[in-house]
């Protein structure tokens, strides 16, 4: 079982991450709470539960063409190494004050919705990140994959909403220095990530 809890502390950070790191949602989450008040930030935190869902079936149904080339998988691997020390970087040299957006009318959900799909940010994340873990863990124990889900949304929608709540009930800390902190400790979390991708991705391709 502490391979299983392995993937759902994965899940949990790499969720964690994802939902405090700059990026349109957070920008909506921002706009929208601003201007209409926590229920309407909180309509866009949990808008990745309708949108993801279609994404990973789709990228699930790509990899698993490809389960049974370990080069073809070690290469995404590496490639999802890159995308996370981008991530990471970006985290790193985040400007708090780029949180701007114009918003002119109600629709947050909708708005969430669409700014999800049209974005490159969760299909990279499902394509080298996500979908590899989830097919890592089926190999093992269908648990595994299960808990990785289960962390990766509980702590990517819950981040968001927390957001939403302090946005709501403060908006000096968003603009702190002390929220700007969390995004840069993030930021070096995600690059760790990337170096253990980096590992898994030579194993795979019998390079270490």
């Amino acid at each position: 079982m502490a391979t299983a809890l392995e993937f759902l502390v994965a899940g949990l950070l790499l969720g964690l991450a994802q939902g405090l790191s700059p990026g349109p949602l957070i920008t909506l989450i921002f706009s929208e709470t601003l201007k209409y008040g926590k229920k309407e930030g909180i309509k866009i935190a949990v808008s990745p539960l309708v949108t993801d869902s279609l994404i990973v079936l789709l990228v699930l149904l790509v990899l698993s063409s490809f389960a049974q080339y370990n080069l073809v998988l070690g290469v995404i691997s590496l490639l999802g190494a890159g995308y996370l020390i981008y991530l990471g970087i970006e985290n790193l040299r985040a400007n708090m004050e780029r949180f701007e957006v114009d918003v002119a009318e109600k629709g947050a959900f909708k708005r969430g919705i669409i700014a999800n799909l049209l974005s490159p940010h969760p299909y990279l994340f499902w394509l080298s990140i996500g979908g590899p873990k989830i097919l890592e863990g089926l190999s093992i124990q269908v648990s595994a994959s299960a808990l990785f889900i289960i962390g990766l949304y509980t702590s990517l929608v819950g981040s968001k909403i927390a957001v939403a709540l302090l946005v709501d009930k403060s908006r000096t800390f968003v603009n702190s220095k002390y929220y700007a902190y969390i995004i840069q400790a993030l930021g070096i979390v995600l690059i760790i990530f990337a170096l253990l991708f980096v590992i898994d991705g030579l194993k795979l391709m019998e390079l270490l």
